[in-house]
């Protein structure tokens, strides 16, 4: 006997002829399927949800006037009147009319929190505005301050060139390697302790009256009026000279250079007592420097103490044990049995084209020895007078966040810092210390401390401030090029004191002092050219550059 089979049994389905959803009510459906309600619909409607939270709400008791049916509820009179909405919020205030109009009881006191919240943002907010009124103020007073020019304009002076600094940013020229003619001078070693110095372990900063500094002008010096006279260039100046040309576009303050031209020679001087002798504080700052003489925070004041600094902070990092290491010749402006300051002169000759070699005089102040090799330095030295003028104090930010100390001594004392690296670039020497110097009391502009001392690479430091070798040579190339189209006589090329330019002026032959005249030169001013057989300064290998990354 078989098995019974399974039967499947298919309900009945009502059919709807005429339209969707479930046949008409005359129709027959299952007894499951009574009454049961059903939301009729429209063929446009659109399917897929399950509940529309986004249509119209239904009426009171269960029907909508919309237009659309819905499922019928059940409307409880006892649950409605039950159900209450909590807000505690303080009723609105008025914003129009008068207070005394509307009787309003008072508001209920707010939480702790929330008004020392409030609070601390209308604090903010007051802070914002005042830090945006001082930056306004500042920049207007920048803007509006009243700088002198460095030399007085006569009225028998003819100005003939007018040269914006907006032409010196598109000059590009490349210049080849500089040749040595001379190295005169002694130089001490650097002392490597000053480089753990940090504020917490500061040290005095001495003062070096015994030692002579000589800032002697171009045409007074007896190694550049001998090489004039062997016709070894066509131009001769300074490296500070060449320097103050290369970084002029950053330049605020005024300054001057006296151009001689005596038959095809071109030299470019300094007056006496010129401010290129003099550092500049805070020149490119947002906010001016006090403008009275008897404030120790006046601009020519802070000049006077930052070049004072420097000279000795150049001085006491050196190690005085009697070791120097002197150059074939000696100091060409040192008398016989007098101190001089360690410092060596490295007169180097440019070919700029066919027709065209300038030869400068660049300092170097110190070296030391990595790996047997003797390594050229540079020492400069930044001042700090008043954390609240800069807004860094370096004794709490010096050691921990050094790179903010320097982005801010960059932003005010921009042409200074790019003036050190060009003579540093123009001395091909292969590391520059840049010292830390601030006053032992904010009110004190005699006593200073050495907070700390940091070496760059001069090559690598140009490119993080953005100074381009080819465009410094550019602006010097260009300025040669209209002097060497002048006559013969003397010129002075002098910065505008308010706008950002420079005009070349024709003045009379007495106008200053340092004049060339083609005469014989005395035979203790003679002397003999150094034969240089092979490089003082030998070229960096790869090994020695990793010892001087080292020790910088």
């Amino acid at each position: 006997m078989s098995p019974q089979q399974p039967q499947l049994r298919v309900p009945e389905v009502a059919e709807n002829t005429d339209g969707w959803g479930p046949p008409d009510e005359n129709a027959t459906l299952p007894s499951q399927l009574q009454n049961v309600p059903y939301a009729p619909f429209i063929k446009s409607t659109h399917l897929g949800r399950a509940s529309d939270w986004t249509r119209n709400p239904p009426s009171r008791y269960g029907q909508n006037r919309g237009g659309d049916g819905v499922f019928d509820y059940f409307f409880d009179e006892q649950d409605e009147e039950s159900f209450r909405l909590v807000d505690g919020k303080p009723p609105a205030r008025p914003k129009f009319g008068p207070r005394w109009r509307f009787q309003q009881k008072p508001q209920l006191p707010q939480r702790k929190d929330e008004e020392d919240a409030r609070r601390k943002e209308a604090e903010k907010e007051r802070l914002r505005r005042d830090k945006f009124y001082n930056q306004n103020r500042n920049l207007q007073r920048r803007e509006t301050a009243t700088f002198k020019s460095s030399v007085d304009i006569q009225p028998d002076w003819t100005m003939l060139e007018q040269i914006p600094f907006s032409t010196f940013a598109k000059l590009n020229y490349f210049v080849g390697e500089a040749e040595d003619l001379a190295l005169c001078g002694a130089l001490e070693y650097y002392d490597k302790t000053y480089d753990r110095v940090t504020p917490k372990s500061e040290r005095r900063l001495e003062r070096f009256k015994n030692r002579n500094f000589f800032k002697v002008t171009t045409t007074d010096d007896p190694v550049i009026r001998r090489l004039a006279s062997e016709d070894m260039a066509t131009v001769f100046a300074t490296d500070s000279i060449l320097s103050t040309l290369m970084c002029s576009p950053r330049s605020v303050y005024s300054w001057d250079i006296v151009v001689q031209r005596v038959g095809n020679k071109l030299f470019f001087d300094k007056r006496d007592g010129s401010q290129l002798d003099l550092l500049t504080v805070s020149e490119t700052a947002q906010e001016s420097l006090p403008e009275g003489k008897d404030d120790i925070n006046s601009a020519q004041n802070l000049s006077m103490e930052a070049t004072v600094i420097n000279q000795n902070f150049s001085q006491q990092i050196l190690i005085k044990d009697g070791n120097k290491f002197s150059f074939q010749d000696p100091n060409p402006f040192a008398s016989e049995g007098e101190e001089v300051a360690s410092v060596a002169y490295r007169y180097r000759r440019w070919k700029l084209d066919e027709n065209i070699s300038l030869v400068a005089r660049c300092e170097v102040q110190s070296l030391m020895e990595v790996k047997g090799q003797r390594t050229l330095m540079t020492l400069n030295a930044l001042n700090e007078f008043d954390s609240k003028f800069t807004g860094v104090d370096w004794r709490q930010k010096l050691e921990t966040q050094k790179g903010a100390v320097l982005a801010t001594e960059l932003k005010n004392n921009n042409n200074k810092v790019a003036k050190w690296t060009a003579q540093a670039l123009l001395a091909s020497a292969e590391v520059m210390k840049i010292g830390y110097v601030s006053r032992l009391h904010p009110r004190d502009p005699y006593n200073h401390v050495i907070l700390g001392v940091q070496g760059y690479k001069p090559k690598e430091f140009a490119g993080q401030i953005n100074l381009n070798l080819n465009n410094m040579w550019g602006i010097v190339k260009s300025v040669i090029d209209i002097c060497m189209k002048l006559e013969e006589g003397k010129y002075v090329l002098v910065k505008d004191p308010i706008k950002p330019q420079v005009r070349l002026y024709e003045v009379p032959a007495d106008s200053f002092e340092n004049d060339y005249l083609e005469e014989p030169i005395p035979e203790e001013e003679q002397m003999q050219p150094v034969p240089v057989e092979e490089p003082i300064v030998q070229p960096v290998t790869e090994d020695k550059e990793a010892e001087v990354d080292a020790d910088v």
